[in-house]
């Protein structure tokens, strides 16, 4: 009788994991069809709870805690399939072992943010009621970002880098009852890369870690990137998941600033992406007229910069896993949602200033 209830209790905990990624999936399926649950119960009630909790851990530590459980989760697994290989191990409890984790690691990743990727989106959180074709608002948004960046330009430093981080936790603070976030949702202290080396090669400058709240840059980083990338990365702490969301509110959040090198770096930043609109090749030629020569230097840097850091085998193969992971979790533009910063530019630029044809030059 004892034998039978140790071999019950057994089972029922072989099972666990499977329940767990099973209730996670009933829950996602559920949230994804109603954003205004996850928008009141989970981004606004427990993620600011988990953010707080997880954060404080990990600014104990200035290394990544994400960057250091991957590849022990890595070399654990490389071990368990030596051992099978060895015959040490059975193959169906090897197997069995590394479902239950990839099980708990599902559910894991959404209990402490993932379940972001399910609330309501920017426009309804801001109230937005006023949408267009991209071409009526195209040439006059623009028109004002150039002027932006061209009047905002100057040199910024890696020394300066304490001080934009500040800056940006001051910008955030002041525009967490605006944008409907919590603040200050823990803390966000931006760790290096561990893997510098391997995602410049990737073409990654920049990734949250959900599991322990933490905010990562590549090393390799230019200094007129820095701001933006930075202030993009903490949108993301702040619980929005999104890619053009977070594109957009480091643009939002470092142009709201006074200071020039946050401005410079967000206005040159967005700007790249309005350049890649593949609907309006021909207008944007006559627009680069206009900016800055040294503008457009610093752009150009920066492109050569990552160009020459690039594998190609590496860029298309983190492309390829990010469209996926981001269409997993109903992103389903994929990795092109990054340049849908435009769309929402035009909007809150239409929606904020609907009586006149430019939005401020801040």
């Amino acid at each position: 009788m004892m034998f039978k209830a140790k071999k019950v209790h057994r089972s029922f905990a072989n099972l666990l994991p499977f329940l767990a990624a099973g209730l996670t999936f009933l829950l996602v399926e559920l949230g994804a069809d109603h954003p205004e649950w996850i928008e009141k119960y989970y981004s606004n009630a427990l993620y600011p709870v988990i953010a707080t909790l997880f954060s404080g851990i990990s600014e104990f530590f200035s290394f990544s805690l994400w960057d250091i459980f991957w590849t022990l989760v890595v070399l654990l697994v490389l071990y368990v399939l030596g051992m099978v290989i060895f015959r040490k191990i059975k193959i169906g409890i090897f197997l069995l072992r590394t479902l239950q984790l990839a099980a708990l690691l599902y559910a894991f990743f959404y209990l402490c943010w993932g379940y972001n990727y399910f609330r309501q989106p920017i426009e309804k959180r801001l109230n937005w009621t006023r949408h267009i074709e991209k071409k009526d608002m195209f040439p006059t948004v623009l028109d004002s970002l150039i002027s932006n960046a061209n009047a905002s330009r100057v040199e910024i430093k890696i020394s300066d880098y304490p001080a934009i981080d500040s800056l940006i936790e001051q910008s955030y603070r002041e525009n967490a009852g605006r944008f409907g976030y919590h603040y200050p949702n823990g803390s966000r202290h931006a760790k290096t890369m561990i893997y510098t080396w391997f995602f410049a090669k990737s073409g990654v400058s920049g990734y949250f870690g959900p599991f322990f709240n933490e905010v990562h840059l590549n090393g390799e980083l230019l200094p007129t990137e820095y701001p933006f990338v930075l202030a993009h990365e903490k949108a993301h702490q702040f619980g929005i998941s999104g890619e053009a969301e977070a594109n957009f509110m480091a643009w939002y959040i470092c142009n709201s600033s006074k200071d020039n090198r946050l401005k410079y770096s967000a206005s040159i930043q967005l700007l790249q992406y309005f350049f890649a609109d593949p609907f309006h090749h021909e207008a944007i030629r006559e627009f680069l007229k206009r900016f800055d020569k040294k503008a457009m230097a610093d752009i150009m840097a920066q492109r050569n910069h990552w160009k020459a850091l690039r594998n190609e085998t590496l860029d298309k193969a983190q492309t390829t896993a990010n469209n996926a992971y981001l269409k997993t979790n109903k992103i389903h533009e994929g990795v092109m949602n990054y340049n849908s910063v435009v769309r929402l530019t035009l909007e809150w630029y239409l929606n904020e200033y609907p009586m006149t044809d430019a939005g401020p030059s801040k």
